[in-house]
């Protein structure tokens, strides 16, 4: 598995896992609005020429806000979303980033435990932060 930066040539197949993957998903026009931008950055798994997975993360001066993390389905339980996860960690330090945070679906136990592993740690919740269902946020930061 290779773990990247996103191309022009990844955004069909990044916007398709997304709609996939989510209820409220991001466009293709959002993953390609992050090409162009310094402060932000998309890292995919590629396996055998398919893309299995992202993240997308946004630099704001030093605090880093991870927005995206994501696997295709039958890719899961295969330490893809912690080798992404690692690769933009290290991809955001090299750059100036200090502090990481991110929200995570109170109910998505998988997720939350990764981003422990990792040394995220709960600071608060978003009550009704998410739609479709409508459910709660955890707000964890990586100091």
């Amino acid at each position: 598995m290779l773990i990247r930066e996103m191309t022009a040539e990844d955004l069909d197949a990044v916007a398709g896992m997304e709609s996939e993957n989510f209820t409220t998903p991001w466009k293709k026009d959002d993953f390609d609005d992050l090409l162009d931008c310094d402060d932000r950055g998309c890292m995919v798994a590629e396996e055998e020429g398919e893309i299995v997975g992202c993240v997308v993360y946004h630099d704001i001066l030093g605090d880093v806000d991870i927005t995206n993390v994501q696997v295709k389905e039958a890719f899961r339980g295969r330490s893809i979303g912690r080798k992404l996860m690692e690769a933009a960690l290290e991809k955001a330090r090299s750059v100036g980033g200090k502090e990481f945070t991110l929200e995570v679906r109170a109910s998505n136990k998988a997720a939350i435990s990764l981003y422990e592993s990792l040394g995220f740690v709960e600071e608060g919740k978003r009550k009704n932060f998410y739609s479709d269902p409508v459910e709660d946020a955890i707000i964890m930061w990586l100091r």
